[in-house]
This record gives structure tokens, C-alpha cells and sequence, in this order.
């Protein structure tokens, strides 16, 4: 009686797990066309094949290619902004380590190769797609800069760094590295300059960090 009653749910358990991976199909297939020929280039066709599914499938997940490009850019930016979404973490350390510890874990997830492929599809899309250029504002930038502006201004009200606005310091901090995640993605490829994004992170890091801790004359 139990092993009647256990079959189904362990079919509806197999079945929704591969429905789970049908889904992450589509957007992974999408996400890599998306990538090498543009949104507009990019045919439900080309997606449906790559993914290995019928376009028939592609309709029980998706209403159309917009859906699914959005899709792609929210899912593949979670992490990101589930990164930003929490508060100062309490520390009882200098500040200049607690900005060094956040902009590294930072960097870490927006140069995640899905990531900054979706920064730099956005950048290129945002004509066609305001509102996920807005949605990236709000939730992967902003949030950002509203977090590193809480460490510079606690790093200020502690005595830790110099009198400075705290948004025009993140602001300051977090542009180079925005724009070294979309070169990491498009242009660096094609260097064939040997480049560490790391060692400049820290070098970039330590840069700002001369200009922020006052020296001890």
C-alpha cells in the first residue's frame, strides 16, 4: 500500500526535477546565443536547437524571446545582488580591511563569467530594454554604491579615512572596476597581452586606500 502510494510522488519528483532542467537548459542555450550573436540576431529557432528541445517546449516555460531574455539577465545576476542586498556585516577591524574584504568578494561575483556577459549584453540591449537597464541600476549598481558608501562613511565617522563624500568615493571606487568587468568580457579576449584582473583589483585597491587613510606624519 505504501509503494502504491510512494510511486507517484516519486514520478512527479523525477519529472519536475527534469522539467528544473529543461528550463535551465533554455536559458543556458539562450544565454550563450545571446552572447555571440546579440538579442536581435539571435532566432527561438537557434535556442530550441542548441538546447536540444522542441519550440513547442520552449512555449511551456516562456512567452516569447523578451521573456526569456529577461529571464536570463535576473537569474543569471542572483548572486550578484543577493551579495549587495545585505548590511554592513558587524566587524570590529579597520576599515580599510573591511573595504578591501567587500570590493574583493564584489569583484568576485560581478567577473563570474555569466555575470559580466550579462553586463555587457545589457549595455547593448538597453535601447531595446530599458527596464532591465533600470533593473540593474537598482538592484546590482545602486546597491552597491549605497553599500561602499556605508563603509566610507563608517570608515569616516571612525576616524579610519579622510573626510570625503561617501558616494563620490564609491562612485569613484566602483566605475574602474564596472568598466573592467565589461573589458573582461569583450575586448580582453582579443588582447594578446598577457592582463591579470585580480592584480589590478588589488592594485586599484590599495590606490584608493593611499588616498583614503590619513598618513601618519
Amino acid at each position: 500500500m505504501n509503494q502504491r502510494k510512494t510511486l507517484p510522488v516519486l514520478v512527479k519528483a523525477r519529472w519536475q526535477r527534469r522539467k528544473n532542467a529543461r528550463r535551465q537548459e533554455l536559458l543556458a542555450a539562450a544565454l550563450e546565443l545571446f552572447e555571440e550573436k546579440g538579442y536581435a540576431s539571435t532566432r527561438l529557432e537557434d535556442v530550441v536547437k542548441r538546447a536540444g528541445v522542441s519550440k513547442g517546449t520552449f512555449y511551456l516555460y516562456f512567452v516569447n524571446k523578451e521573456e526569456l531574455f529577461t529571464m536570463v539577465v535576473r537569474e543569471n545576476l542572483a548572486e550578484a545582488i543577493e551579495y549587495t542586498r545585505d548590511d554592513i556585516p558587524e566587524f570590529s577591524g579597520h576599515s580599510a580591511d573591511l573595504l578591501r574584504c567587500f570590493i574583493s568578494g564584489w569583484w568576485q561575483r560581478v567577473s563570474a563569467p555569466r555575470v559580466s556577459s550579462i553586463a555587457r549584453l545589457i549595455v547593448a540591449e538597453a535601447g531595446s530594454f530599458p527596464e532591465l537597464a533600470a533593473f540593474y541600476n537598482e538592484e546590482v549598481l545602486e546597491r552597491s554604491v549605497k553599500l561602499v558608501s556605508n563603509i566610507v562613511a563608517r570608515g569616516i565617522a571612525q576616524g579610519h579615512f579622510t573626510s570625503i563624500g561617501p558616494a563620490s568615493a564609491a562612485q569613484a571606487l566602483l566605475s574602474p572596476i564596472l568598466m573592467l568587468m565589461i573589458c573582461k568580457s569583450s575586448l580582453y579576449p582579443y588582447n594578446d597581452r598577457a592582463f591579470d584582473p585580480e592584480s589590478f583589483i588589488d592594485s586599484f585597491i590599495a590606490l584608493i586606500l593611499s588616498g583614503l587613510v590619513p598618513r601618519n606624519d
